[in-house]
């Protein structure tokens, strides 16, 4: 029988390695997978415990105003508010864990420079999404609602009293997108730092192009978040500032750069 040829061996081994290669994708969603559902189904647990948690801010305007209330007006309604807390908290639990799965995943196939670079914001997605979330609760919720129970009319006068009663799911949906609008714009300093160190932007053209990403920022704070000019001010103001940050650390980036390549001509001099 006659032996296989060096091209048929090779091209074989390349199969067999990305066999490999997928077989191990799979065990690694497989694991985020399994960590998702049991993050998700304990979310669901204390689901009632975390609408309680996101409703506080209406709670603490409303105190000393009895009686209030959210209502549900589909029989189905509740149910599917704390499917959708359990969806938005399991994934942010498991957050680690797919990420940490996807790492190992990449990791053998980097450089030991790019490892070192890429740590650091996986590292920070996680936490600046939850600084911007925690952002929304505390300050920028309590000014909201103050802002819209303002329209409430009291019954007065031979005037029909208008008051505040939110439903359950209409609340929750608008509570998480400001929850992610905040968050994912928190996220601008990791986005325009890893353009800086592929060399997409620079710092010069950060600076040149300050006045536009001034108004993208309003535009993009009137798109994401409710009509109402504290919301709006609350998302425009940060993005700017977050945008002030991405330049210093894009200057770092840059100088680091030149310290790499500085050191590389002294090593290929010597």
């Amino acid at each position: 029988m006659a032996e296989d040829s060096p091209a048929q061996s090779t091209a074989e081994k390349g199969r067999m390695s990305m066999l490999d290669h997928l077989v191990e994708l799979r065990r690694r969603l497989m694991w985020s997978a399994v960590a998702f559902i049991a993050c998700f189904l304990i979310a669901y647990y204390f689901a009632d415990p975390v609408f309680n948690f996101l409703i506080e801010p209406l709670a603490d305007l409303w105190a000393g105003q009895e009686p209030r209330r959210l209502i549900f007006t589909a029989l189905h309604e509740k149910f599917f508010t704390d499917l959708k807390i359990a969806f938005f908290v399991g994934a942010f639990i498991s957050f680690p864990v797919v990420a940490g799965q996807m790492w190992m995943f990449i990791a053998p196939g980097l450089y030991r420079n790019e490892k070192s670079a890429f740590l650091p914001f996986l590292v920070a997605t996680p936490v600046l999404f939850f600084i911007g979330g925690a952002f929304v609760y505390y300050f920028v919720l309590p000014v909201a609602w103050e802002f819209f129970a303002s329209f409430e009319q009291s019954a007065e006068d031979g005037k029909l009293a208008i008051e505040l009663e939110p439903k359950v799911d209409q609340y929750l949906s608008l509570v998480m997108r400001l929850i992610f609008a905040f968050g994912l714009s928190f996220e601008l300093p990791v986005v325009l730092t890893l353009l800086a160190r592929v060399g997409i932007v620079s710092v010069a053209g950060l600076r040149k192009n300050r006045r536009y990403a001034i108004v993208i920022a309003f535009i993009a704070a009137a798109v994401l978040t409710p009509p109402d000019p504290i919301s709006q001010l609350g998302l425009a103001i940060p993005i700017i500032l977050l945008y002030e940050v991405s330049i210093l650390c894009a200057i770092l980036v840059e100088k680091q750069r030149r310290k790499r390549e500085e050191e590389a001509e002294a090593e290929a001099d010597s």
